[in-house]
């Protein structure tokens, strides 16, 4: 009876899906009909499958699932019934919704002449210049982004109940009323806690009962002691339509709090500072236009903070002292170097307050004795062309991180106090072997390390005086093939306790404290993820892929047992950033479940212009090697396919900012190799950004892209800028988000990438364009906010993939 069914059901499930779409019964009934149907057989079906069903159920269709044996019986027949309807349901969905977005109208924009010259005369066409708007206020680019956001909705609209499907399992995952692992700090545990049903966070403490020993892996809070509220996010957010905070910073004596907050999206921060037990304000106005930093001298009468210059470069550091007028702080330091920002910091040791200037390949540090607020700044190691280093303080010496063109992967130096440049050597460099990070604490020093692209750490004892070598130690290791680890935030100076951060696609964020006088070690927290996920039902792994040039590329990645069938038809969803260095390391997602559970593959390419393989890797991967970037996207993609993991009609990738400068050029190289693409927040009009130096970031940035005003660079540039290569030929489905707000990546570089593709492209796939008009470059600030746009990217993906 099955087999004869499948014979001749094939056009009346067409016509009926087509009856089904038109009826649109409610859901639940319909379910509940097929589930009464099935009986036991119900369990055989995806959700996919059951919402496909149900809709043919609801059209009169209900013969095709009439009189099913039991389970156990003929199921490889049911199988393939299903499987047929299901090519079958998806093919005249797929019709009848494209036949819809064909009548919908794109928005149009005016062409509009306009040359952009380089500095060597050179000249290019750039019709859509005028989007942008430094302002954000043009009425005419203001209702274009409007128009676009609404083109969006009309051609997504027949993914409304999905994302709302899709929001509710996203919110569903998450533990609503939670607190984060305290932290031992002064006398006091530290905490953050989230509401039930609110969007911001809550910075809270309590003390540590004068009785408590020393730390160790098994402390706990005493939840006895009263509980203080530090800063309540939610009450401050209420005006606001953004909000986020930077810095939160207590006072020595652990009687005032400073905080910076933005509540427009575009950084500029505005400082404050309290008394926390009455709350009452210790300003006489705030401090506008600073950046997030904000530290302490051991005074409790004097802060140091960060302001910002008409770029948007921190550029100057200032001291206020409590009592006096904003307009009477003294500048302390002002880096001049237009390539350079500046932030600030405070040793664990707390005896040091710091400075640091960097650009993008050369830093310099200043300390300052954090009791003698009025003293003087002194250099570490003066700054030299292509060197950085990170110091950390412990007693009279100082463990230096230092980076170099001979030392590509860091050297670990030791120093006096008294004077930094007479260097030990402790870690020679290793050409195999990155070194990334250094805890100290009073009696042990935690190295953190990269080796053959995973993460890894490594714990020295101390003795009282400055080490003459590091010997020995112990490892701290890891079994899954892929992960995610490094130092979380750290206590007391002489705690010996290392708290570590791990995850891994399948493994959620677990906070690790980890005791390094025993080796002894207790997860203290795992990422709460509800709604009955379990990690066994996953699988990562680690995959190499062939570069044109030969180089092997690290994959990383996860699916779920037995929701991919891995026969080369599952949708797969790719992931890759690729500069600065920055590691785009597979830690856990729970968003992304929403794709996984529904047979998606998501992957990540660590393609070179990132940190994961060494400083190498990132150097193969910038200036006038920068394509080695993109080629690597396309081998890894390729070598997915060649795998059988998914195939070009089912490959989707994604990557944000500088990630979608990566895929926005992949896409120009291979537009025939992807099903989809979401760019979010891209950088795209590379070459005109940077020979723009009225941008904020340009000048900083031509030490990771070049500088086009050399003619080189300006080719080399021109060759792979995404808006500057978009071809006359079929592209995928593409999403592009961006910020009013912005400003990292311009709105405008994403609106005219748009505007150039929608008139070369030679396809009717989708093309949209979402700005968030209250947002800057991390997108919308509330928790739950922010999870509607997930929801509405995820649907754009599986209407994409016919799985909606």
């Amino acid at each position: 009876m099955v087999a004869s069914t499948l014979v001749c059901s094939a056009s009346s499930a067409a016509l009926g899906l087509l009856a089904g779409l038109l009826l649109r019964k409610r859901p639940s009934r319909d379910q509940k009909a097929l589930k009464q149907l099935l009986k036991g057989n119900y369990g055989l079906l995806s959700p996919e499958e059951k919402r496909m069903a149900s809709t043919l159920v609801a059209a009169g269709q209900q013969h095709l699932f009439q009189h099913w044996p039991a389970p156990g019986v003929k199921d490889a027949k049911k199988r393939a019934l299903l499987s047929r309807l299901a090519a079958e349901f998806s093919h005249t969905a797929s019709r009848i919704e494209t036949s819809r977005t064909d009548v919908l109208q794109a928005p149009k924009v005016i062409k509009r002449p306009y040359t952009v010259i380089g500095a060597n005369g050179e000249k290019r066409e750039d019709p859509y210049y005028w989007l942008r708007d430094d302002e954000r206020e043009n009425p005419e680019v203001i209702e274009h982004l409007k128009a676009e956001a609404h083109y969006v909705k009309e051609v997504l609209a027949d993914t409304e109940k999905l994302q709302e499907e899709l929001y509710k399992e996203l919110r569903g995952r998450i533990q609503e009323a939670d607190q984060t692992v305290p932290l031992r700090e002064e006398g006091f545990y530290y905490y953050i806690q989230t509401i039930e049903g609110l969007q911001y966070s809550v910075h809270k403490r309590r003390r540590v009962p004068p009785t408590a020993g020393p730390p160790t892996e098994r402390d706990r809070m005493d939840e006895s002691e009263e509980e203080q509220v530090l800063l309540d996010e939610n009450r401050e957010a209420e005006k606001h339509e953004f909000y986020m905070t930077g810095a939160l910073a207590v006072s020595p004596d652990s009687e005032m709090l400073a905080w910076a907050e933005d509540t427009s999206g575009d950084e500029m921060f505005t400082l404050h500072i309290k008394d926390i037990a009455s709350g009452r304000s210790l300003l006489a106005k705030p401090i506008q236009d600073a950046s997030g930093s904000v530290v302490w001298s051991k005074d409790n009468e004097s802060i140091f903070y960060v302001t910002k210059d008409d770029l948007d470069r921190p550029h100057k550091v200032w001291k206020h002292t409590l009592g006096s007028d904003p307009e009477e702080d003294v500048l302390v330091f002002h880096e001049a170097d237009d390539s350079f920002y500046i932030g600030l910091g405070e040793s664990r040791s707390k005896e040091y307050l710091c400075i640091s200037s960097g650009s993008a390949i050369t830093s310099e540090l200043r300390t300052l004795e954090a009791s003698n607020p009025s003293g003087e700044w002194k250099v570490v190691l003066p700054r030299k062309t292509d060197v950085e280093y990170e110091v950390v303080h412990r007693g009279d010496h100082l463990f230096i991180l230092l980076r170099d063109p001979e030392r590509p992967n860091s050297e670990l130096l030791v120093a006096p106090v008294s004077d930094p440049t007479k260097t030990t050597v402790l870690l020679r460099h290793r050409k195999d072997v990155k070194l990334d990070d250094l805890e100290a604490t009073k009696d042990f020093l935690a190295v953190f390390y990269r080796f053959n692209g995973l993460q890894g750490a490594t714990v020295y004892k101390l003795g009282p005086g400055a080490p003459a070598e590091l010997a020995g130690g112990e490892d701290i290791k890891f079994e899954e093939p892929a992960y995610s680890m490094g130092a979380g935030a750290q206590g007391d100076f002489d705690s010996p306790m290392l708290r570590l951060r791990y995850s891994s696609l399948s493994t959620p964020s677990s906070t690790i404290d980890y005791n390094m006088p025993t080796g002894q070690r207790e997860t203290k927290k795992v990422q709460a993820v509800l709604g009955g996920f379990s990690s066994s039902n996953y699988r990562t792994e680690r995959l190499w892929a062939t570069a044109p040039d030969g180089v092997r590329v690290p994959i990383s990645l996860v699916y779920r047992k037995g929701a991919a069938k891995l026969d080369g038809t599952d949708p797969l969803l790719l992931d890759a950033y690729g500069a600065y260095e920055v590691s785009n390391d597979p830690g856990f997602s729970r968003n992304e479940l929403s794709l996984i559970d529904r047979g998606f593959v998501y992957a990540i390419a660590h393609v070179r212009g990132g940190g994961e393989m060494g400083r190498q890797w990132y150097e193969d991967g910038k200036y006038l090697k920068k394509r080695n970037t993109f080629t690597d996207v396309v081998a890894s993609a390729e070598h997915l396919i060649a795998e059988k993991y998914t195939s070009k009609s089912m490959l989707c990738i994604q990557g944000r900012s500088a990630g979608g400068l990566t895929m926005g050029a992949s896409l120009n190289l291979r537009p025939d190799l992807y099903k989809a693409a979401i760019l979010g927040v891209p950088f795209v009009d590379v070459l005109t950004t940077m020979l723009d130096d009225t941008i904020p970031l340009t000048t900083t940035e031509w030490e990771e892209w070049g500088c086009p005003k050399d003619k080189e660079f300006y080719e080399y540039m021109k060759g792979y800028s995404p808006v500057d290569n978009i071809q006359r030929a079929a592209y995928p489905n593409i999403l592009v988000t961006a910020g009013l707000n912005d400003p990292r990546v311009g709105y405008w570089e994403p609106a005219k990438f748009v505007a150039k593709l929608r008139e070369y492209k030679t396809d009717s796939n989708m093309l949209l364009f979402k700005c968030e008009m209250g947002a800057g470059h991390f997108s919308q600030s509330g928790r739950f906010d922010r999870l509607k746009e997930v929801a509405m990217e995820m649907a754009f993906l599986l209407k994409c993939v016919g799985m909606q």
